[in-house]
């Protein structure tokens, strides 16, 4: 079971919506969430002119969750992250945060930044959470086993304050079979439909290799409409989903599922057959 950690979060402007400083006790590293429109305030942070590796989270035009990752040296006028994510500002146009990582005692050099670089995307892609917009799969670079360890332990640190700045971008929709959690998996079929999925606290993840019922009825809601163009890439042509896919509620995932305005609570069923509704009942949750 994970172990209680102490975060600090300091709000440089004073709200939680401006600049937002994150350290974690006994780590050395640091983090800094910054808007893009506040990046002009950031001009005087010295911390920020040091190598480090940098997110830039967003949406694109199909209104999905996208980031690109990358990677920041010391240039010759002794600018790192501050002026790469500059540049990128200019050129990128659908981002509008950053969370760019260094450490206090400015330790990375371009092998470790490139390892974590590497490190950082790969996670993101596997998660599945966000479009990663990287292009080419970044070097990893070579590192002893010292050092490999040493950002190990670095990387664990800064999921936590990743999650704690709101970007959940190395977690799974669904949690893996290793974490602690206890939601049963539950089922559901309507028409050639047969899916399974789980409740999350992010809403109902409707889990990989469900089918998904081929025709939708005239009264489908324009919520599953949309959904079902938007996760289109998702679904193969045999009707399986590739991917896990969150909902906000049981309903919208049904809705997708069966292509027709169904409740989540009646169909979604647990292995020995009680519907979701029962199951809330018997928590005291309905």
């Amino acid at each position: 079971m994970p172990r209680s950690k102490t975060l600090k979060l300091f709000l440089m402007d004073g709200e939680p919506s401006g600049r937002i400083k994150c350290s974690l006790a006994n780590w050395t590293g640091i983090a800094y969430k910054i808007p893009r429109t506040a990046l002009d305030k950031c001009k005087d942070l010295d911390i920020l002119k040091q190598s480090g590796v940098y997110f830039l989270f967003g949406t694109d035009k199909a209104d999905n969750a996208v980031v690109y990752i990358g990677q920041a040296g010391v240039r010759k006028n002794g600018k790192g992250l501050l002026l790469r994510v500059q540049e990128a500002h200019n050129s990128i146009d659908y981002w509008t945060e950053a969370v760019m990582f260094t450490t206090t005692n400015n330790s990375f050099g371009p092998t470790e930044i490139s390892y974590l670089e590497n490190r950082f995307c790969n996670m993101a892609i596997e998660a599945g959470r966000y479009v990663v917009k990287n292009g080419n799969d970044p070097n990893p670079g070579n590192i002893t086993e010292e050092t490999e360890s040493e950002l190990e332990e670095f990387i664990d640190y800064a999921k936590i304050v990743m999650g704690t700045l709101g970007h959940k971008v190395f977690e799974p929709f669904a949690p893996s079979a290793e974490s602690a959690d206890t939601e049963p998996v539950l089922y559901m079929e309507y028409g050639k439909a047969k899916a399974s999925g789980k409740r999350t606290s992010d809403g109902f993840v409707v889990l990989k290799g469900s089918i998904i019922n081929p025709t939708m009825t005239k009264s489908c809601p324009e919520r599953a409409i949309k959904d079902r163009k938007k996760y289109g890439d998702k679904i193969d042509s045999d009707g399986i989903l590739t991917a896990d896919v969150l909902f906000s509620s049981p309903s919208s995932a049904a809705g997708f599922v069966g292509g027709a305005s169904l409740s989540g609570n009646a169909l979604w069923k647990d292995a020995e057959g009680k519907t979701l509704k029962e199951l809330l009942e018997a928590d005291g949750t309905f």
